[in-house]
């Protein structure tokens, strides 16, 4: 553990978070100069001759822009910003003091208020320059070059037109009307009124402020984006990993989904742990518990969070244990319970008692319907039989968008997932009506991969596959078998009880109420019948306005905010015109849409067209 900062660092912090607010403060002036006439025009007369206003105090729409932006990737601690806002407002304090040496300026106090605020911000840039150390992309100029050309072209154009439209002057030239154009985007102010010829209504001013500040941000935002992180997980850093989890997978049951390729990995100084992660949306996103022996996942948790600062990367862990989660915090990371995983002890585990009632006749109404089911791992699949398993799960997956990312393996059929369990379910004709894939847990344990079925398939049909591995899993050696998350489950669990109190009552209302639309309440009930023991997940951040950012990377890692590609929506439309069914929805550990007689699943892996053949790795 790091001990209390030295002063100077201190001064440092300070100084930067000062430069922060001093932005904030300068995009809520423009803004409101925007909206207030009487302040614009207080603000626009101090302003020119001889007078001038603070650092970015102009009272226009693209400067309150730019101060937002500019206040958003400081506090980012962005290098690129640093020195942006040295340089512009390092040379407008230069600039300023050298207007003072002359008597016209000096004899207006606002002007002596204007140096010495532009003073102290670039004072606080100079004390607090060694906070800012985030590194950009280097394709940020690039990008930005053809943003600003584009965004300026189709700003500019649209521009123009609606000035030729709505100008009330005769004789305009369409150089005039593009001059008015470039310098209504610089303000809305008396600026543009230099042009003669030109008189357009002032909502037409408005919206092309609105629409040059928009280009002005999206090349800012061009310009200090994080880097993508694409360095993504290697053969060489997959094999190490498996190394790990053959001598420390027993630890973490969602140990093996750090074999996602779509993740990179950070090692600890002596190899022995590492964090596992996605950059989504500038969020690192880990997820369970880092892999390998716990006295050195502080050494990978540093290296990791070191990475996140570096690049301007927000820390983030889904699905971290309890014993992860106080190493995390120990690292400066808070922590919000997001539910509990269902883990069933097989020497547990019986269909006898009142309390399994239900559960048992399900199981036998399906049996004496004819269906069976066969266990065996993936390497005793032939390719053949694989081949079709694959192809089934890919026409019963709901849609073309993979849900999952902490709880899912991302693939079905890789030659190095030999060890993985596939329960095969068929109907009294032979034929695959639904499938399951288990990922090791250790050497002795299973973990919920991927649930798939076909949507006209007997009620209970899934329930009836978890029944059949449970009572069937001393065959693979296998004591215990992680059956699922559970989203906020302690709440329905205590919110139930007598004596709950008015908040906790209230709390439980409102997610019951959503469990219509997603299966929150459901996902609970549906673990809940194994009887399983419940395991806390957390969800770890660095600060609470993190919070919807992390969400946000969140759902797009898992699948749920992912944009269907338009080949996808032909195949979909030509489909629902044929008359066909969608199949089931996929799950993830925020829940999903379930349909008819599912238990709730872990989140659906990615399965492939065809048996893998090598480590392919994917691009973030």
């Amino acid at each position: 553990m790091t001990g209390p900062p030295r002063p100077r660092t201190r001064l440092r912090g300070s100084a930067a978070s000062a430069t922060v607010w001093y932005l904030r403060l300068l995009a809520v002036l423009n803004l409101a100069a925007v909206v207030s006439l009487s302040f614009r025009d207080e603000v626009q007369e101090h302003n020119v001759g001889e007078y001038f206003t603070p650092y970015l105090a102009t009272a226009g729409l693209i400067s309150a822009a730019l101060a937002l932006f500019l206040a958003m990737v400081m506090r980012r601690r962005k290098r690129a910003a640093w020195i942006f806002n040295l340089l512009l407002a390092g040379g407008l304090f230069a600039l300023y003091t050298l207007a003072m040496t002359q008597e016209a300026y000096r004899e207006h106090v606002t002007n002596w208020g204007s140096l010495l605020l532009t003073g102290l911000f670039v004072a606080a840039l100079l004390v607090g320059r060694g906070e800012f150390k985030a590194v950009g992309d280097r394709s940020n100029p690039k990008l930005a070059l053809a943003a600003g050309a584009g965004g300026l072209l189709v700003s500019g154009t649209i521009g123009t037109l609606l000035v030729a439209a709505t100008n009330k002057l005769p004789g305009a030239t369409l150089t005039d009307e593009i001059a008015y154009t470039l310098l209504r985007g610089i303000s809305v102010g008396p600026l543009a009124d230099r042009v003669d010829a030109v008189h357009a209504p002032r909502w037409v001013d408005v919206l092309i402020n609105i629409l040059i500040a928009a280009t002005f941000l999206l090349v800012l935002y061009a310009c200090f984006r994080a880097p993508r992180g694409r360095a993504l997980l290697g053969e060489d850093d997959e094999q190490r990993l498996r190394d790990l989890l053959a001598r420390h997978g027993e630890r973490d049951s969602l140990g093996y989904f750090a074999l996602r390729r779509d993740k990179a990995a950070m090692f600890s100084p002596s190899g022995k742990a590492a964090v596992t992660y996605r950059v989504v949306g500038g969020v690192s996103l880990a997820s369970g518990d880092p892999v390998g022996d716990p006295e050195a996942w502080p050494g990978a948790i540093d290296a990791w969070l070191e990475e996140a600062r570096r690049h301007a990367w927000t820390p983030a862990v889904m699905g971290a244990s309890e014993e992860a989660g106080t190493i995390y915090a120990r690292h400066g990371l808070d922590a919000l319970e997001l539910g509990d995983e269902a883990i069933v002890e097989i020497a547990d585990f019986t269909l006898e008692g009142r309390a399994m009632r239900a559960v048992r006749q399900a199981h036998n109404r399906v049996r004496r319907a004819g269906y069976t089911v066969r266990i065996r791992r993936h390497e005793d699949i032939t390719d053949d039989e694989m081949a079709l398993l694959i192809d089934k799960a890919d026409h019963w997956r709901d849609g073309p968008t993979e849900r999952g990312f902490s709880m899912a393996l991302g693939r079905l059929g890789d030659p190095g997932d030999g060890r993985c369990v596939m329960l095969e379910c068929r109907d009294a004709d032979g034929e695959p009506r639904a499938l399951l894939s288990f990922v090791p847990w250790g050497e002795h344990g299973l973990s919920l991969d991927l649930m798939r079925r076909e949507r006209a398939c007997e009620n209970g049909l899934m329930e009836f596959m978890v029944v059949e591995l449970l009572l069937r899993a001393e065959e693979l050696g296998v004591p215990r078998v992680s059956l699922n998350f559970a989203m906020f489950r302690s709440v329905f669990e205590r919110g139930a009880r007598l004596g709950a109190g008015p908040v906790l009552r209230l709390w439980r209302s409102m997610l019951t109420f959503f469990s219509r639309w997603w299966q929150i309440e459901s996902l609970y009930r549906a673990n809940a019948k194994y009887r399983p023991v419940w395991e806390p997940r957390f969800l770890l951040f660095a600060k609470s306005s993190d919070i919807p950012r992390i969400g946000l990377a969140s759902a797009r890692a898992e699948g749920f905010l992912t944009p269907p590609p338009l080949p996808a929506l032909r195949r979909r439309r030509r489909s629902s015109a044929s008359g066909g069914e969608p199949a089931p929805a996929a799950h993830s550990m925020y829940g999903g849409s379930t349909v008819g007689c599912l238990p709730a699943a872990k989140p659906n892996g990615a399965s492939r067209s065809a048996r893998a053949t090598g480590s392919a790795q994917l691009r973030a």
